[in-house]
């Protein structure tokens, strides 16, 4: 699985060179274009989830543990953290959006049936992976409903209330939009909340807090050892973020609206990475300083850890509803909720008996990676190379949307 996972790194980071070299300078326009906030807010939001506020304080303390980790001696954790969450990482979003948007509406490589259905079923299992992670670690959250740190039917019912909110704001558009919006801005307050909460302390001292910040550097100046897994551990995170990465491409590709290649390439890298960096300085200051949570604070990281699975759930489940024509319009409202709740909630189920794994699907990903390379190149070559633009229909709509503000 190492050899296999390290393979599709490199090929990865390959074709980002190429398409940069090759059309680093084309705006990219997708079928539903919107303003560059909104597309940053709706990638940030649909390529996060709950993991991004419940794992680093769980985490902190194995990565600085050096004695059972030699592996991660090299940097600190914050440093770590980071890594595995933010930067370079975040290439794999801009390959395959990059790919849906200008390069798969002349190839067609994922409306080949059987693919069409491989990909699906990864979009629905990964769906399930994100609603399990949340069902996992609710007692480390919420320990009040815990049975000695067991799941108890409370957690059941939460995470059964959240998909069925993520399937009904899946039903409509705008529901997808303004969640992205909503979750950007409570992720913002969130991490204004969490800063008030160290430095407004006895304990806190603003100067300490925002030297913690040059711990960060620890992450640039080791960034190639972020790129081949370190241990089981980062392989377990790499084919997660494999594993969402085609489904993120082709959700965030429809609302592409303008900007040229390497204009989404650097925001893709940069834009998530500042909030995520702020949120983990926060995080490791209260790790370092044995900070207490209160209990208000713990409740709204709940809150906004919720939101952002039901804001990722929507856009996958709208994704994956769209590319097997299972819309209300076709299936009805009542038929479309029913089905996708029951689909979810036994895919969440099978992965609580440890009968489904995120890196099985994230194998699956770097499958139909190398696949459609070959595809490409043995039937799509000269049409490929001859690209120099977004799709013709998307252009025209676009032109006329600009002239309608």
């Amino acid at each position: 699985m190492t050899i296999w996972l390290s393979a599709g790194i490199l090929f990865t980071f390959f074709c980002i060179g190429c398409i940069l070299f090759k059309w680093g300078n084309v705006r990219c326009i997708g079928v539903t274009p919107v303003s560059t906030f909104t597309f940053i807010a709706i990638l940030f939001t649909s390529g996060l989830d709950v993991g991004l506020i419940m794992f680093p304080l769980t985490e902190f303390a194995g990565y600085g543990d050096i004695v059972t980790n030699p592996e991660y001696a090299f940097t600190n954790p914050l440093a770590i953290e980071f890594g595995y969450w933010a930067f370079l990482i975040w290439g794999f979003y801009f390959l395959t959006c990059f790919y849906f948007c200008i390069i798969e509406p002349k190839v067609q490589f994922f409306s080949i049936p059987i693919i069409k259905f491989i990909n699906n079923l990864v979009i629905i299992g990964t769906c399930a992976f994100t609603a399990y992670l949340l069902l996992s670690n609710l007692p480390w959250y919420i320990p009040q409903l815990a049975d000695e740190g067991a799941l108890t039917a409370s957690f059941y019912l939460i995470v059964l209330v959240v998909i069925s909110a993520a399937v009904y704001s899946s039903t409509d558009i705008r529901y997808v939009r303004l969640l992205s919006l909503a979750s950007t801005w409570l992720f913002f307050a969130l991490i204004a909340l969490m800063w008030a909460g160290a430095l407004l302390t006895d304990e806190g001292n603003a100067s300490e807090f925002l030297n913690t910040f040059n711990l960060l550097s620890g992450y640039f100046s080791n960034i190639h050892q972020f790129v081949l897994p370190l241990n089981t551990y980062h392989e377990f995170y790499l084919y997660w973020w494999f594993a969402w990465s085609i489904m993120i491409g082709q959700f965030t590709a429809r609302f592409v609206g303008g900007m040229r290649t390497y204009q989404i390439f650097l925001a893709m890298l940069i834009f998530p990475s500042i909030p995520i960096a702020v949120w983990f300085v926060g995080l490791y200051y209260y790790h370092l300083n044995e900070l207490i949570i209160p209990g208000w604070l713990n409740a709204f990281m709940i809150a906004v850890g919720i939101l952002f699975v039901i804001n990722s759930l929507d856009s996958l489940i709208r994704l994956y509803t769209d590319n097997l024509n299972l819309t209300i319009a076709r299936v009805g409202k009542v038929s479309y909720f029913i089905g996708n709740l029951l689909t979810l909630s036994g895919l969440t189920l099978l992965f609580t008996l440890d009968f489904l794994q995120i890196q099985w699907v994230g194998a699956i990903v770097i499958g139909l990676m190398f696949s459609c390379l070959l595809f490409i190149i043995f039937t799509r070559f000269k049409s490929v190379i001859e690209i120099d633009s977004s799709p013709a229909e998307n252009i025209l709509d676009f032109h006329s949307i600009e002239r309608t503000r």
